[in-house]
């Protein structure tokens, strides 16, 4: 049953189609605060009929089972999926589409600034130690403790075998239809976007989301990267491109990327004052001034976070002072294994 966007929240399963040949379907995710994610279904793109799909969703069977109730909505299988157009290389968005590589032979196509992670995650056998390191660099060892101790490692190599094509910045064409490649670092330090111009679509990925801020810099990575920064000038980067209907991985389709894009700026802006301000009495690191700060729409304090919500906002005011250090707001030094800000203006 095809659901129109006004007859329900955004997660509802089913499939919801934005315009002739370009269907949205939200699939399941197990005990996550989104509820699900946005895979995109794109009809008559190639020469032999074959779907192009954007996003895979999470290798979980409710997922799969989701999935293939939408394209029978619409006369299709799973078999008539010819290529897949991963954002990034997070569970929830790349798993289901190696898993349907493996079944049916799909291509899986990846951001070429995914690769490091990608070999990072698999050296490592899961992400998750970098999140922990980050977190004791930030002081939080009892919020590294509390996850290493909740959260058992779900690393499974099969599920992170590589793409049959890396993607630079370049158009891909299917049939008569042509979908630009974007980068867009800072979720992931190789998060792309796919422009549709002639259609005026953004399939966004977590780049540009319509009702939250996407975590940035929660991947597999070094620690000492510049995630927010990366992340600022990508939204920079969509005012270049003219403005386009919103096709989020998480939450409702939008009419207009560029008004989002104002509102993420503006956003970060606050944060970044908000931060500059716990700095004004003195050196911190970055969990004491994640607990002075509020969270979420709602203004929750930090104490009230889960463990996994506690992370991720160490980690983002861990991206927020390391901005403020590279515009000459603050200085940071490294003791005893803790980075330590002090505010300079």
């Amino acid at each position: 049953m095809t659901k129109r966007f006004d007859q329900g929240p955004w997660a509802t399963s089913g499939i919801q189609t934005v315009q002739p040949g370009v269907h949205r379907v939200p699939l399941p995710l197990p005990n996550d605060g989104l509820h699900a994610v946005n895979v995109y279904l794109l009809e008559d793109l190639t020469d032999d009929g074959g779907l192009v799909m954007i996003d895979g969703g999470w290798a979980i069977p409710e997922a799969r089972k989701a999935l293939e109730e939408a394209l029978s909505a619409i006369g299709r299988d799973l078999g008539d999926i010819r290529n897949i157009l991963v954002t990034h290389v997070h569970r929830d968005h790349y798993t289901q589409a190696v898993e349907l590589r493996r079944l049916l032979g799909a291509r899986v196509h990846l951001g070429a600034g995914e690769r490091p992670g990608l070999e990072l995650l698999n050296k490592l056998g899961g992400g998750l130690a970098c999140a922990l390191t980050i977190l004791r660099q930030a002081g939080a060892d009892e919020v590294a403790d509390h996850v290493e101790a909740t959260y058992p490692n779900q690393y499974d190599p099969r599920d992170w075998e590589e793409p049959d094509r890396w993607l630079e910045a370049e158009t891909l064409r299917f049939g008569d239809s042509e979908l630009k490649v974007i980068p867009t670092p800072g979720h992931t330090q190789g998060h792309v976007v796919f422009l549709d111009e002639r259609r005026g679509l953004l399939f966004s990925g977590d780049h540009v989301l319509p009702r939250i801020t996407p975590s940035i810099g929660f991947e597999a990575a070094e620690p000492g990267g510049r995630p927010l920064a990366a992340y600022l000038d990508s939204l920079h980067l969509m005012a270049r491109h003219a403005d386009a209907r919103l096709l989020p991985a998480h939450g409702p389709v939008a009419d207009s990327t560029h008004t989002r894009v104002a509102e993420l700026l503006a956003h970060h802006d606050d944060r970044l004052h908000r931060t500059l301000v716990v700095l004004k009495d003195g050196t911190h690191d970055a969990y004491a001034v994640a607990r002075r700060l509020a969270w979420t729409r709602r203004e929750v304090p930090f104490a009230d976070l889960n463990p996994l919500n506690q992370m991720l906002a160490v980690n983002e005011t861990v991206a927020h002072l390391d901005v403020l250090v590279l515009r000459g707001d603050a200085a940071v030094a490294f003791v005893d294994g803790v980075n330590q800000y002090t505010r300079l203006r």
